[in-house]
C-alpha cells in the first residue's frame, strides 16, 4: 500500500474509534472535549491527531483508582466485555484491561501479522514456553495461532525439563518465549544433554526485552537452536504492534492496526530517535489514543524494506525502557547495549548489572556466569569481557566472574539491573530472591530448573 493510502486507512479508522470513544467512553470523552474535540469529524487530516492529548500509564492507574476495578475507559456496558487481562507490573502499578469479543479477535489479528512475517503458517506447530498467567502475551499468541490454523501448545505449569521434553515429543517448530527464557531453555538442555540443533524448532518468535534485536543475542538464539530468531513487540494496554519480517531489518510497526509517532520525550516533537507514542486501532471497547510507550526507539532510515512491506521501521527495534537508561560518569547506558556484548561470548550463561558509588565516582560491575571451558583460562575471560565492555561503552566496567546457577534465571522479563546509588549507603549484600521481580523463574541454586 502507498504511503498516501495506508495514512488514509489510518485516518478512516481513527475517527470510526473517535466516534465511538465520543458517544460512549467517559474517560476519553472528557480528555477530548477539554482540547475541543467533540466529534470525529473535528480530525480533518492525520496532522490534526496532534490536537489530540497524550495519555500516560500513571494516568490510568490514577483512573482505575478511582473507578475500581477497571476505570472509565470502557465504551461498552460491562456484559459485552468476555476477557480480563493485567500487565506484568514491572514498570509500576498492575493495570487490569478488558477486551470484548470483537477486540479479542482484534488482537488475534495483529498476532497474524507477527506469524505470517515470520513465515509461520497452518502445517506449524507453535509452543508456548509461558505460565499462562493473566499477562495478556501468552493468550493473544495462542489466538493468534488458533486464527492461523496452525497447532498451538500451551507450556504452562511446567518445569524447563518439561517443557523442552514436550518440545521434542510434540516436535514443535515454533518456540515462543522471552528471548532470555530461548537461552534458558538451551542451557538445561545442555546440561542434559538434549539436541535442541536436531530438533523440529525451524522459527523462534520473542518479546517482552529488546533481547531479540540485540544482534550478539539473537546469534547465540539462533545458534543454540537451530533456528531463525524473529523479534516482535507489543502491550497489553496497546497490543501487539510491532513484528520482525523476513529480511530482518528492523522492527515493522503494524500501521493498518496502529498509528505510531517517534517524539522527543522533552520538546514531544517528532524525532529520529525518541519515545514511541501508540494509538491503537479496531479497539474501542478500551482503546489508547497517543499513548506513552515509555519505549525508546529509533527510526529506520530507510523508507522501504526489501520483503515489500511499506510499513515503517524502527532500527534495532525497542532500545529500552526511557527509565531503563542510568548515568554513569556521566555517559547514559542501557542494558541493552551490555547485553550487546556480553551475548557475543558463547561461555556466558547469565549476566548482572550493579551500579554503585564509590566515594565520589559512579561505578559499573556486570556480574557473568561462564561454562567451564577446557583449556580457557577464566582470568583471560574476564579480561577479555571487560575489553569489550569498554571499548563498546566507553567507561571502565569490573566483571565478576560466579558459579555456575549464581545468578538468577528469568521466565518473562528479565530484571537483571540494581542501581544501589538510591540507597544512603553502599552495601555489599547480593540481591536476594525476594527482592527481584515476582515475575522471575525460580531458580534452583544448584543449577537450572
Amino acid at each position: 500500500m502507498e504511503p498516501a493510502a495506508l495514512e488514509q486507512l489510518q485516518l478512516e479508522k481513527l475517527r470510526q474509534q473517535l466516534a465511538v470513544v465520543l458517544e460512549d467512553n467517559p474517560f476519553y470523552r472528557a480528555k477530548l472535549n477539554a482540547v475541543g474535540i467533540r466529534a470525529a469529524a473535528d480530525i480533518e487530516r492525520m496532522a490534526d491527531l496532534t490536537r489530540v492529548p497524550f495519555t500516560t500509564k500513571q494516568e490510568l492507574s490514577e483512573d482505575q483508582r478511582a473507578h475500581p476495578p477497571y476505570g472509565s475507559n470502557c465504551s461498552m456496558p460491562p456484559q459485552a466485555y468476555t476477557r480480563v487481562h493485567q500487565t506484568s507490573g514491572t514498570t509500576g502499578e498492575r493495570l487490569r484491561w478488558l477486551d470484548t469479543q470483537q477486540s479479542w479477535r482484534w488482537w488475534g489479528r495483529c498476532w497474524q501479522a507477527v506469524y505470517r512475517a515470520a513465515g509461520v503458517c497452518d502445517s506449524d506447530r507453535i509452543f508456548f514456553a509461558f505460565s499462562f498467567g493473566p499477562f495478556i502475551g501468552f493468550w493473544s499468541a495462542h489466538e493468534g495461532a488458533s486464527q492461523i490454523g496452525a497447532l498451538a501448545i500451551p507450556g504452562g505449569g511446567m518445569s524447563s525439563s518439561q517443557r523442552l521434553q514436550a518440545i521434542l515429543a510434540n516436535e514443535a517448530t515454533v518456540l515462543v518465549c522471552t528471548p532470555t527464557y530461548a537461552l534458558h531453555l538451551a542451557e538445561v538442555a545442555r546440561h542434559e544433554g538434549l539436541d535442541l540443533v536436531g530438533s523440529a524448532v525451524h522459527t523462534t518468535i520473542h518479546a517482552g526485552e529488546p533481547g531479540a534485536s540485540v544482534p550478539a543475542t539473537k546469534r547465540k538464539i539462533e545458534r543454540a537452536w537451530g533456528a531463525r530468531c524473529f523479534d516482535h513487540a507489543g502491550a497489553t494496554e496497546v497490543g501487539a504492534w510491532g513484528f520482525e519480517c523476513e529480511a530482518q531489518d528492523g522492527l515493522h510497526l503494524n500501521e493498518s492496526e496502529f498509528i505510531g509517532e517517534v517524539l522527543d520525550p522533552n520538546t514531544q516533537q517528532s524525532s529520529e530517535e525518541g519515545e514511541l507514542v501508540i494509538t491503537n486501532l479496531d479497539r474501542c471497547a478500551m482503546p489508547v489514543l497517543r499513548y506513552r510507550t515509555g519505549d525508546r526507539v529509533r527510526r529506520h532510515a530507510e523508507d522501504w524494506c526489501s520483503c515489500g512491506r511499506t510499513y515503517r521501521r524502527l532500527a534495532g527495534g525497542v532500545i529500552g525502557r526511557l527509565d531503563d537508561g542510568v548515568i554513569i560518569r556521566g555517559v547514559n547506558i542501557y542494558p541493552s547495549a551490555i547485553e550487546g556484548v556480553v551475548r557475543q561470548f558463547d561461555q556466558i550463561d547469565e549476566f548482572a548489572i550493579e551500579v554503585y558509588r564509590q566515594g565520589e565516582m559512579d561505578e559499573l560491575t556486570v556480574r557473568v556466569e561462564a561454562v567451564a571451558t577446557p583449556g580457557r583460562d577464566a582470568a583471560s575471560l574476564q579480561q577479555q569481557v571487560e575489553q569489550a565492555l569498554q571499548t563498546s561503552l566507553g567507561l571502565r566496567a569490573r566483571v565478576e566472574l560466579e558459579v555456575p546457577g549464581a545468578l538468577p534465571r528469568f521466565e518473562l522479563k528479565a530484571n537483571r539491573v540494581t542501581d544501589r546509588r538510591q540507597t544512603n549507603r553502599l552495601t555489599t549484600d547480593r540481591l536476594t530472591t525476594d527482592r527481584l521481580t515476582t515475575d522471575r523463574l525460580t531458580t534452583d541454586r544448584r543449577g537450572p530448573s
